[in-house]
C-alpha cells in the first residue's frame, strides 16, 4: 500500500472512532441530563395541581358565623360582645377598640360578610378568608370600609355621635384615611342611613361628602361580600383615653366649622372686651320648661348686668345642621333640659360652660344615662357646671321610688325656681367672664383655620 492511501486509511479510521466516542459520550452524558429536568417538570406539574385543590378546598373551608350571637344575649355589649363574637379587638393604650382586616391578628385574612336582612342579626353571617382563596361567589370591594356596630340607633345624636367617634379616634392615627364605604348594623341588623345632623357631621369630617352607606341591593343574599380593607368597631368610645377623646372632638367641631364656613377667632366688642354667648337651648314637648317666658327673663336679666354678654334662645327641632354649628361657635354657656340636643355641647369652644336641667324623678330612676351630658362635656373639653333638678312635678301612684314611676317622670315639664337660677347663672356668667377676659390678655382663644387632617 502507497504511503498515500496508508494516510487516507488511517485519516478515515480516525474520524470513524471520533465519531463514535463523540457519540458514546453524547448518551453517557446528555442523557441523564435531561431526565431530571423531565422529571421535575413532572413533579411542578402535580404541585400545581395539589395547590389548585387545595385552594379549592380553602375556599369551600371558609365558614360564616351569625353576626350576632345569641348564647351571648344576655351580655350584649361585654367583652367580645353579641357582634362577631368570635373576634377580639385590637387596643392602643388610651386608644379605641377596633378589628382591622387584613391584619396580623387576622393572619391577614380579610373580612367577608353574607346577608342582608334587616329583623335578625343572626341570620347575617361574616367569615374571614385569605384574599388569593375567596368563597365562591364572592365580590370583592375595593377600598376601606367602616363597619359599624350600634347597639341604639343611627337617627338620635347622641347614639348616632358615639357610633362614629372611634372612627374618627382611628382616622386621626392612620394618616386621615377616609373611607369608601359605612356598613351599618344595629344588633347585626343591616342599616341604610344616618340622621340627617349625623350625616352632615360624617361627611364633613370624613372628607365633605355625604357618607356613602351600602345597602347591598345589587347583591344576592347568600353570595359573600369581601372587603379589602375593612375597620369593625363596637365599643362606641369605650376604653378610649380623656386626651385621645379630646383629640376627637377637636377634629369633629373643626372639620364642623370648616364645611359650615364658620370661622371664629376671638369675638370682642369695640372696647375689646370680649362678647359672651349665652344660649338657651329650648325643648318642645317632653322635658321642656313649663314657664319659657319665665326661665328667658331670668337669664336674659343676668345677662345684662354683664358687659359683652348676648342672650340668644333658640329651639333644637328647627335648625339645619350648619345653623347649629354656628350657634354653638358664638355660644359660650349653654342653658338647655336634658336631652339629645345637648350633644352639639361639643361644637362650642373648648372650656365652655353647660348648664342642665331635669324633671322630677330622675336622680332616683333614671341609672347612669343621665349623667352622659356630664361625659360628654368632660371628653370633649367642656365644663360642666352642674345641673337643677325640679323637686315638683307629675304624681306618681305607685309612690316615688318604685321604678315604674319613671314612666311618669321621663317625659316631664320642668319647672323653674328665680332665685336659684339667678345665682346660679350669676356665678357662672362671672367664671366665665373672668376666663374670656384672660384668653383676650394672652390672645389664646382657640382658632378654626385649619384642622389636624386637613
Amino acid at each position: 500500500m502507497s504511503p498515500f492511501c496508508l494516510s487516507i486509511f488511517l485519516l478515515t479510521i480516525f474520524v470513524a472512532l471520533f465519531t463514535l466516542f463523540q457519540i458514546q459520550s453524547l448518551h453517557t452524558t446528555t442523557s441523564p441530563s435531561f431526565s431530571p429536568l423531565i422529571h421535575r417538570w413532572q413533579k411542578l406539574t402535580t404541585c400545581n395541581q395539589e395547590i389548585k385543590s387545595l385552594s379549592e378546598k380553602l375556599k369551600e373551608s371558609v365558614t360564616f358565623l351569625p353576626l350576632k350571637d345569641l348564647r351571648y344575649q344576655d351580655k350584649a355589649l361585654q367583652g367580645h360582645t353579641w357582634f362577631m363574637s368570635s373576634m377580639y379587638d385590637t387596643q392602643e393604650e388610651g386608644g379605641v377598640q377596633y378589628q382591622q382586616f387584613p391584619s396580623n391578628s387576622s393572619n391577614f385574612r380579610i373580612l367577608c360578610l353574607k346577608g342582608n336582612d334587616t329583623h335578625d342579626g343572626s341570620w347575617n353571617s361574616y367569615a374571614l378568608a385569605w384574599p388569593e382563596t375567596l368563597p365562591s361567589n364572592a365580590t370583592l370591594m375595593k377600598g376601606l370600609t367602616f363597619v359599624s356596630y350600634n347597639h341604639y340607633n343611627y337617627d338620635n345624636i347622641w347614639h348616632g355621635l358615639s357610633a362614629i367617634v372611634p372612627f374618627v379616634a382611628w382616622h386621626i392615627r392612620n394618616g386621615c384615611e377616609n373611607p369608601n364605604r359605612w356598613v351599618l348594623y344595629h344588633w347585626g341588623e343591616l342599616r341604610f342611613q344616618m340622621g340627617a345632623w349625623l350625616r352632615n357631621l360624617t361627611g364633613a369630617t370624613f372628607g365633605g361628602e355625604e357618607p356613602n352607606v351600602e345597602r347591598f341591593e345589587w347583591a344576592n343574599k347568600n353570595d359573600p361580600i369581601c372587603f379589602e380593607k375593612a375597620v369593625v368597631m363596637r365599643h362606641n368610645e369605650g376604653g378610649m383615653s380623656r386626651e385621645r377623646r379630646i383629640e376627637t372632638y377637636d377634629l369633629l367641631r373643626c372639620k364642623a366649622r370648616v364645611s359650615c364656613n364658620v370661622s371664629l377667632l376671638q369675638r370682642v366688642n369695640e372696647k375689646g372686651l370680649p362678647l359672651i354667648g349665652m344660649t338657651l337651648f329650648m325643648r318642645t314637648g317632653p322635658r321642656s320648661f313649663k314657664n319659657e317666658s319665665a326661665v328667658i327673663g331670668i337669664f336674659e336679666k343676668e345677662c345684662a348686668k354683664v358687659e359683652g354678654c348676648k342672650l340668644m334662645v333658640a329651639y333644637s327641632n328647627n335648625l339645619t345642621f350648619c345653623e347649629q354649628v354656628k350657634l354653638m361657635g358664638m355660644t359660650d354657656i349653654l342653658v338647655s333640659p336634658h336631652g339629645a340636643q345637648l350633644t352639639n355641647m361639643f361644637l362650642m369652644d373648648r372650656n365652655s360652660s353647660v348648664m342642665e336641667f331635669f324633671p322630677k324623678g330622675w336622680l332616683k330612676l333614671a341609672g347612669v344615662g343621665q349623667f352622659v351630658y356630664h361625659w360628654i362635656a368632660s371628653w370633649s373639653g367642656m365644663r360642666h357646671q352642674g345641673a337643677w333638678r325640679d323637686p315638683t312635678g307629675d304624681h306618681c301612684p305607685f309612690g316615688e321610688d318604685d321604678r315604674r314611676c319613671m314612666s311618669f317622670y321621663k317625659g316631664g315639664k320642668i319647672g323653674f325656681n328665680e332665685t336659684y337660677f339667678s345665682e346660679w347663672a350669676r356665678n357662672v356668667l362671672t367664671e366665665v367672664k373672668t376666663r374670656k377676659l384672660e384668653e383676650v390678655k394672652n390672645n389664646s382663644a382657640a382658632s378654626t383655620s385649619s384642622c389636624a387632617c386637613g
